[in-house]
């Protein structure tokens, strides 16, 4: 998949070149992105902390601007922006390494919810943070507009309108997973990735993505998955996990 992306890119940087025309890997420029791995290049992104309890990730894409090498390479990432002074301690970044004879691959930043100074930042307005690649000896900056991405940040996490009732083929998500609180809502979303979801008994597959249903056979499979989640939770938690209420979260 990568190799395929060789030649878009190349066009837009390459490594420093010798005097006798062949690439110096001593150091590359190294492009970032939000988006897709091939096709969709773009350098904004939205994360909401709501739709994970502890910690949720955004995707980021890199690759260098040049040939591969037969060693692996670690480039690192750092925040900057309006919003950092309130969220800094919620951030993990990694030490990232591109593989021998790669030339990028996909990636993470990590945001923990649990570790917001202020359960209510970003509830009212938006929040942003960028992240750029360290320069040092092995990588140099992007090419314009490959040099940096911003992430959207939100806190907003609404009731389902179908959780307590929903019309008929529809089953109201109470009926599988119990009542609402925030908290639960959020452990759902980080372990299931599915918001807003609806249940219908007469559901032809076990998940249609165009209208986000699934059916009630696979909607007792997400119970049992929740259920696992949940005691895996309490197992290695010193706590149970509960709810805004201080109520014990079940499923």
């Amino acid at each position: 998949m990568w190799a395929a992306l060789a030649l878009p890119l190349w066009g837009l940087g390459s490594c420093s070149k010798e005097e006798v025309s062949t690439y110096d890997t001593a150091q590359c420029s190294l492009n970032i992105w939000v988006g897709t791995s091939a096709g969709a290049v773009y350098e904004t992104t939205t994360y909401n902390y709501s739709y994970a309890y502890e910690e949720g990730d955004v995707t980021f894409y890199a690759q260098i601007s040049g040939m591969p090498v037969g060693y692996d390479r670690t480039f690192h990432l750092e925040a900057y922006g309006e919003s950092l002074p309130l969220m800094a301690s919620t951030i993990r970044t990694e030490d990232y390494v591109i593989p021998a004879g790669s030339i990028g691959g996909a990636y993470e930043v990590h945001f923990n919810t649990q570790l917001l100074s202020d359960q209510n930042l970003f509830t009212d307005a938006d929040g942003r943070i960028s992240f750029r690649v360290v320069p040092d000896d092995v990588f140099a900056i992007g090419t314009e507009g490959h040099q940096s991405f911003t992430v959207i940040l939100k806190n907003y996490l609404a009731k389902p309108d179908n959780w307590d009732t929903a019309n008929y083929p529809q089953r109201p998500l109470s009926a599988l997973f119990g009542a609402y609180s925030r908290v639960k809502y959020q452990f759902m979303i980080e372990h299931l990735h599915l918001i807003d979801f609806k249940i219908s008994y007469f559901a032809q597959t076990s998940y249609d993505e165009e209208t986000n249903t699934v059916s009630s056979a696979y909607a007792i499979h997400l119970q049992q998955v929740m259920q696992r989640a949940l005691d895996e939770y309490n197992a290695t938690h010193e706590t149970p996990l509960t709810d805004e209420y201080g109520i014990p979260v079940t499923f």
